[in-house]
């Protein structure tokens, strides 16, 4: 998208990287016949390409967290889908409203659609559909509120055009609802079927005409707690016999077959048929003129803890129109127990056999919320605890042979801050998802934007509490970061050798670390401790000498994670080699404050970092300065009454910057006098805006800064460094929702032009072309004049609070041609952009 400012330059921004993971509750993944996978993420609809390994885009629309997502057509009706052009997705949330959305296949752009007019009153918890012709479909959702609804949806036959949906029925369930739905077309007859199963363990059919009245059928008891799946195959017709099968999952860990098989019964044989002979079979019932049986076929028994999905294997064409097909007998299964499942009927028996296992090693997840196919049935993907995605693909020639593959990673917890590194190769987030996660790009693919697509390759922190705040430490030394999280200790972290090996391997093309550097450290990786607390080294010489013992002595402690041995990567890693082998090791503690850490800053030589934590009163709003190397508190500096909210080092590090819930901002003169001794003073202390100051953010040719508030303002000052005080030159045109982030790069030196980047409380990102004259002579400033350069686009922006915003490089080079733009949410979601702004 771009942009025209007021003096004729244009504006234009990409979209680079998206990152996040997945809410963590069952539904909320759904795999459709386009190839392209959905998920929640907080309060936005994420769209995830199995083949790129990337998010493409955000849905935004819905105001609180999405439960569920429902493709249609979904990967089970692939084989009708050939012909169509667009493609819809259901989304549910916790307010109970379901969304409508449209993608056109060809055109590769999203459409909103509509709102379905009947909400429930609570959380959506599932959302179900068949696709019964091209043109249209049956969907039904159910709520915690204990109702269903069942509605039609006429498809439009050209992109943009009307839908039309209307509500086939609206039934209460009582005060134990469905969590589960599956609907199916019956054989034989004009009629539907749906399966509704929850917290009382009991499988619910309902039947009734495509555009009429559904009535419940029967019950089917079997399960001893709650169901929490419910597939149904597609008509399957073996020794003359049409029928639908029926699989169910629930949390007593057991999946069960349910076969409804179609009875040729006239209507005047009906009492005849209904003796208890034919009850003894299982139960029967009726629907439009046919008799139908459900027997249960087998219980499949294998995993060791709640089997929360089962989905049947999409069926393959048999005809290049699509209008046959064949439904393959396997079914996949996933559970808590960290394992997904294949199942199969034996050739010569029939008995259903367990065919294939995978699952995952990691110590953080607690197992698996649901398993997909893809549309072609050769991948499969799960969503775990830990807000993960993993996927294994059938590269077997004769015989199955299941590999994992990489996928797209995030945090599944507000993202709470970001960090470059000090040369930019790679972006430093943390959240309070209690992770610590790093994205960089991959410069050895081929695929995706400018001939690079990132990817997390490390989780150098993996955390016991929620992590508020982070700093890289600039400098010429190794890579290191301070991470404040919510307790009083601020923690210092130094990249170990296997990290600096895997960087260079992604960002170049020799896959060399220097020889000095390698002998300079001495740390490979870092282990787990018992709590999640602390990282400690493993190094080089001690971890070659155990493993010349054994391979897991020297290692295995009480207080370690024995299998976290820290290996280089050479490709995009998955779930289990982040959460496992890319732990950075804790090196200093830095102790002082008296409540939880809440915001970081370091010079910009690397000299020196403060640090300010949650503070009701003066005395503990104070703001520790530490040096770099000796970790020596050098300062403790006193101007806020209450949480100091972000602080920021002026570019040639004179002056510190701070800003507080208590409204005011204040500047400290720093000084350094000697080797190991700083100065500081405070140089103004106002009041500045009339709510919250959430963000500041300095001017990189100069000594303005800029600051936000809850005020929706945003204001523009200067240090007058002869009168030792803080002049406001200008406030921003006031902004439609609180500013909660700011950004400030440099774009042209000569005339201090640059770019302001502002993110807000609804997720929406503005750009501001602010230009001044040089200082005059007197040391006055000249006001710089605002344009509004660019408002980014819903679907490049996040859906919830911006929290951060940080350019790669706090100056551009005349040379360049675009800026780069990181930000985080409490979306989940760590975002990259280049932003193109050429000189005049």
């Amino acid at each position: 998208m771009a942009s025209v400012t007021s003096d004729g330059t244009q504006v234009r921004v990409e979209r680079i990287f998206i990152g996040a993971g997945c809410n963590r509750i069952v539904n909320n993944v759904s795999w459709g016949a386009s190839g392209l996978v959905s998920f929640g993420a907080q309060n936005a609809v994420a769209i995830f390409c199995p083949e790129s390994a990337q998010i493409l885009t955000t849905l935004p629309g819905h105001k609180a967290s999405v439960n569920c997502t429902h493709w249609i057509p979904s990967s089970k009706f692939a084989f009708k889908a050939r012909q169509l052009e667009k493609h819809f997705l259901l989304s549910g949330d916790a307010d109970g409203v379901i969304l409508l959305w449209e993608f056109s296949l060809f055109e590769k752009k999203w459409r909103y659609v509509l709102q379905l007019p009947q909400s429930h009153k609570k959380g959506v918890t599932c959302i179900t559909g068949i696709l019964v012709s091209h043109h249209e479909s049956v969907f039904a959702s159910t709520s915690s509120d204990g109702t269903v609804n069942v509605w039609e949806l006429i498809l439009p036959s050209t992109y943009g055009g009307v839908c039309s949906l209307s509500c086939l029925d609206f039934f209460n369930v009582g005060r134990k609802p469905m969590v589960s739905l599956s609907l199916a077309e019956l054989p034989g007859s004009n009629c539907l079927v749906l399966a509704m199963g929850g917290l009382d363990s009991k499988i619910h059919l309902y039947c009734g005409e495509r555009t009429g009245k559904f009535t419940l059928a029967c019950e089917l008891k079997s399960h001893t707690d709650w169901i929490r799946s419910l597939d149904f195959s597609l008509p399957m017709c073996t020794n003359g016999d049409t029928s639908i099968l029926l699989v169910s999952s629930s949390q007593d860990k057991g999946i069960r077959l349910w076969k409804l098989a179609l009875k040729d019964v006239i209507a005047n044989h009906r009492k005849q048929e209904m003796s208890l002979e034919f009850y003894i079979k299982g139960p029967a019932f009726v629907a439009g003129s046919s008799y139908y049986q459900v027997s249960m076929e087998a219980l499949l028994i294998g995993h060791e803890d709640w089997a929360y999905s089962v989905e049947w294997q999409p069926p393959s064409s048999s005809s290049d129109e699509g209008s046959e097909c064949y439904q393959p007998q396997s079914i996949l299964s996933a559970s808590m127990d960290k394992t997904m499942m294949i199942w199969k009927p034996e050739k010569i028996t029939g008995i259903w056999m367990n065919v294939v296992t995978v699952g995952e090693l990691s110590h953080c997840a607690l197992g698996f919320y649901g398993g997909h196919w893809s549309p072609c049935g050769n991948s499969i993907l799960a969503h775990g605890y830990g807000g993960s995605f993993h996927l294994w693909k059938n590269v077997g020639v004769d015989m199955d042979d299941w590999k994992p593959q990489k996928v797209t990673s995030g945090h599944f917890a507000s993202v709470s801050d970001i960090s470059w590194a000090r040369c930019g190769e790679y972006v430093l987030s943390v959240s309070h998802d209690q992770t610590a996660r790093i994205f960089a790009p991959w410069s050895n693919n081929n695929g995706s934007v400018n001939g690079e697509s990132w990817h997390e390759i490390a989780r150098p922190q993996v955390h016991g509490h929620d992590i508020n705040c982070v700093t890289m430490i600039q400098g010429k030394q190794n890579h290191r970061f301070v991470g404040g999280a919510d307790e009083k200790v601020a923690r210092v972290f130094e990249a170990p050798l296997s990290f600096l090996k895997t960087l260079d391997f992604f960002t170049s093309d020799n896959g060399r670390v220097s020889d000095n550097l390698q002998v300079e450290v001495q740390i490979l990786g870092a282990n787990m401790s018992a709590l999640g607390l602390s990282q400690k080294p493993i190094y080089v010489r001690a971890l070659s000498e155990a493993q010349q013992v054994n391979n897991n002595e020297g290692i295995d402690t009480m207080e370690t994670v024995p299998e976290a041995v820290p290996i280089v990567l050479t490709e995009p890693p998955i779930e289990e080699q982040l959460a496992w082998h890319t732990l950075w090791p804790e090196t200093h503690k830095l102790y002082g404050h008296g409540n939880e850490l809440y915001s970081l800053c370091c010079d910009h030589e690397g000299k020196l970092v403060a640090s300010a934590c949650k503070a009701q009163s003066a005395s503990v709003a104070e703001i520790w300065l530490w040096q770099v190397g000796s970790w020596k508190s050098v300062g403790r500096l006193h101007s806020h009454s209450l949480t100091v909210t972000q602080m920021e080092f002026s570019h040639d590090d004179k002056y510190l910057l701070t800003v507080s819930r208590d409204r005011h901002l204040s500047v400290f003169s720093i000084k350094h006098t000697g080797s190991d001794d700083t100065s500081y003073q405070l140089v103004t202390k106002q009041e500045a805006h009339k709510r919250i100051i959430w963000a500041c953010s300095w001017n990189p040719y100069g000594h303005e800064f800029a600051t936000g508030s809850r005020d929706k303002t945003v204001k523009i000052w200067a240090v007058e460094n002869e009168e030792a005080s803080v002049k406001k030159l200008l406030t921003l045109p006031p902004f439609n929702s609180s500013v909660t982030a700011l950004s400030w790069v440099g774009i042209s030196r000569h005339n201090n032009h640059g770019l302001l980047a502002v993110g807000m409380e609804n997720g929406q990102i503005e750009l501001w072309s602010l230009q001044s004259g040089r200082r005059a002579e007197d040391g006055s400033f000249s006001p710089p004049t605002p344009a509004l350069a660019l408002k980014f686009d819903p679907f490049l922006c996040h859906v919830s609070t911006v929290n951060r915003l940080a350019w790669r490089d706090s100056e551009r080079g005349e040379a360049s041609g675009a800026v780069r733009l990181a930000s985080c949410g409490t979306d989940h979601c760590v975002r990259i952009f280049d932003v193109y702004f050429p000189l005049a």
